[in-house]
C-alpha cells in the first residue's frame, strides 16, 4: 500500500541535479534521501507550505512542474489519483512542457495504467521515454526511512538509466515488464494487504465480543501462522483508536476499484478481492474520503457491537494517536532480510485468564486468518499469471511488499519453478465467502 498526501514530480538532469514536484507524505522522505545523497533538488507542490520542510533542508522551489522538469533527464511523478498525474504531466504547465527529447518520465503513483499509457503516448511524441514504478512500503510508513520497493514497468534501457535514483529513494526495485505490469503488480500486492486488514479487523471484533481483550487476541495472531504485515504493523492503529493516520480512505477505495477493474480485463474471478472491494466501497460511502483507511474495520465494529480501542494505549508511531511520537530510531531485520522498526507496545491493561472456549476461539480464528491469507494469495497469483508474470517474479514482489504474510513466506519453495503451482493445494472452489471478509 502507498500513501500520498500531495503530488510529486522529479526531474534529473545529471547525477547531481534533480527536480521534484510535490511534497506529500511520500514525496518528502524521497526528497530528503536525495538531498542526503548529495543531489541538488528543485521542488514544486500544489500546496506551497507543504514544501517548507524540504526547502529548509536545501531543496529549491519551482513555480510549476514544467519548471522543475526543464533541461532534466528524468522526471518522476508521485501523486494520489490518476487525474493528478495527468494534470501534472500533460497540463498547460505540466512536466512534458519542460522536458527535453531523450529524457525519461517515471510514475511512482498507484494509478490506472491506461492513464500512464496515454501520458506515455504524448511523451513519445516528443521523444520522452516512460516508466511506471509504483511504490510499496516494506514496513509501516517505510517511506520515512526509504524502506520501500519499486515495481517498474517499461523499457529496460530506460530502467537502467534510472535504477540508481530509484535505489537512492528506496530499498529495492524490480523491473517487471512493460508499461501496465508495474501498476498491476502493485495492485496485487495491495490486494493481499487490504484483505488481511479486513479479515484481521473482523477476527479481533469476534474476539472482543466473546470477552477476549483486543491486545491479547492481537498478540496471539502476531505469534501465529496468521501473521502478516497488516496484522503485525497496522492493527495497533485499531487498538489505539486512530485507524492509522498515514493513509486516507480515498486511496484504498481507489486501489481496490482499480484491482477489480484489472481482474475484469484479465478475466480473473477474484471472489474474495471483489468482496473486499465492496467493503471498502461501503466504507467510502459512509465515512469522509479523507478519513483514515482502517475505518473500513469500523463497519465490523458496528456489526459486532464492539470497539477495538484499548483505552490508554498509544501505538508507538507518529501516525497513531500520538502525533508527537519520535521518529523510528531502532530497526530489526527479519529472516527474509526485510527491515522494520523495533517497536515496544505498552498496554495499560493486564492480560486476563481465558476460558477453554475463548482459547479454542482464538485457535479457530488463527486457522481462519491463515486460510484467508492462503486463499487471497491464490487470487493474487491468478492476477499475476493473467498479466504474464512467472511465479518466481510474483513471489519476489509479494515478499518485498506490504502484502507479505507468514503464509507466503513459509511457502517460498513453491514459487521457484516456471510452471504454475497450485498454491492453494486441494482447496475446493469457493462457494461461500469467508466469514472474516463478510461477517
Amino acid at each position: 500500500m502507498s500513501v500520498v498526501e500531495a503530488g510529486s514530480t522529479v526531474g534529473i538532469r545529471n547525477p547531481e541535479r534533480i527536480g521534484f514536484i510535490g511534497t506529500g507524505s511520500m514525496g518528502r522522505p524521497m526528497i530528503a534521501k536525495l538531498l542526503q545523497a548529495g543531489y541538488q533538488v528543485g521542488v514544486y507542490d500544489i500546496d506551497p507550505p507543504a514544501a517548507k520542510d524540504v526547502v529548509e533542508k536545501g531543496a529549491r522551489w519551482h513555480d510549476a512542474p514544467s519548471g522543475a522538469a526543464r533541461d532534466c533527464e528524468i522526471v518522476i511523478t508521485c501523486l494520489p489519483l490518476p487525474h493528478d498525474v495527468f494534470d501534472n504531466m500533460a497540463g498547460e504547465q505540466g512536466a512534458l512542457a519542460g522536458m527535453a527529447p531523450g529524457s525519461v518520465w517515471i510514475d511512482t503513483s498507484t494509478t490506472d495504467y491506461h492513464n500512464t499509457i496515454e501520458i506515455g503516448r504524448r511523451a513519445a511524441a516528443i521523444d520522452v521515454h516512460s516508466l511506471e514504478a509504483p511504490v510499496s512500503n516494506l514496513s509501516h510508513m517505510g517511506v520515512d526511512f526509504a524502506n520501500v520497493s519499486f515495481f517498474v514497468g517499461g523499457p529496460s534501457e530506460a530502467y537502467g538509466r534510472c535504477e540508481t535514483v530509484l535505489q537512492t529513494m528506496g530499498a529495492i526495485s524490480f523491473h517487471v515488464g512493460d508499461i501496465g505490469q508495474g501498476q498491476s503488480v502493485k495492485l496485487l500486492t495491495n490486494l493481499l494487504f487490504y484483505a488481511a486488514a479486513v479479515a484481521s479487523g473482523h477476527a479481533l471484533c469476534r474476539s472482543v465480543r466473546e470477552g477476549i481483550p483486543a491486545q491479547q487476541a492481537w498478540r496471539k495472531f502476531v505469534a501465529s501462522s496468521a501473521n502478516s504485515v497488516a496484522i503485525e504493523q497496522f492493527v495497533p492503529f485499531l487498538l489505539d483508536g486512530s485507524y492509522d493516520r498515514s493513509c486516507t480512505l480515498e486511496i484504498t477505495v481507489k486501489d481496490m476499484g482499480l484491482t477489480v477493474q484489472l481482474a475484469d480485463e484479465l478475466g480473473v474471478g477474484l471472489p474474495i478481492g471483489r468482496a473486499v472491494e465492496e467493503r471498502y466501497s461501503e466504507a467510502g460511502r459512509k465515512f469522509d474520503r479523507y478519513d483514515s483507511h482502517l475505518r473500513v474495520v469500523e463497519l465490523a465494529e458496528v456489526v459486532f457491537g464492539v470497539r477495538l480501542q484499548v483505552l490508554g494505549y498509544r501505538a508507538p508511531s507518529k501516525y497513531g494517536a500520538n502525533p508527537a511520537y519520535p521518529p523510528d530510531q531502532e530497526f530489526l531485520t527479519d529472516p527474509v532480510g526485510r527491515i522494520k522498526p523495533k517497536r515496544e507496545h505498552v498496554f495499560p491493561l493486564d492480560d486476563v485468564p481465558l476460558s477453554d472456549i475463548q482459547i479454542r476461539l482464538l485457535e479457530s480464528l488463527v486457522g481462519e486468518l491463515t486460510h484467508v491469507n492462503r486463499l487471497i494469495l491464490h487470487e493474487a497469483f491468478d492476477l499475476g499469471r493473467g498479466m504474464g508474470l512467472n511465479d518466481a517474479m510474483i513471489y519476489d514482489v509479494i515478499t518485498w511488499s506490504v502484502g507479505a504474510s507468514a503464509w507466503s513466506d513459509s511457502h517460498a519453495h513453491q514459487y521457484s519453478s516456471e510452471p504454475p503451482v497450485d498454491l492453494a493445494g486441494a482447496i475446493a472452489p469457493l462457494t461461500t465467502m469467508p466469514h472474516l471478509i463478510c461477517p
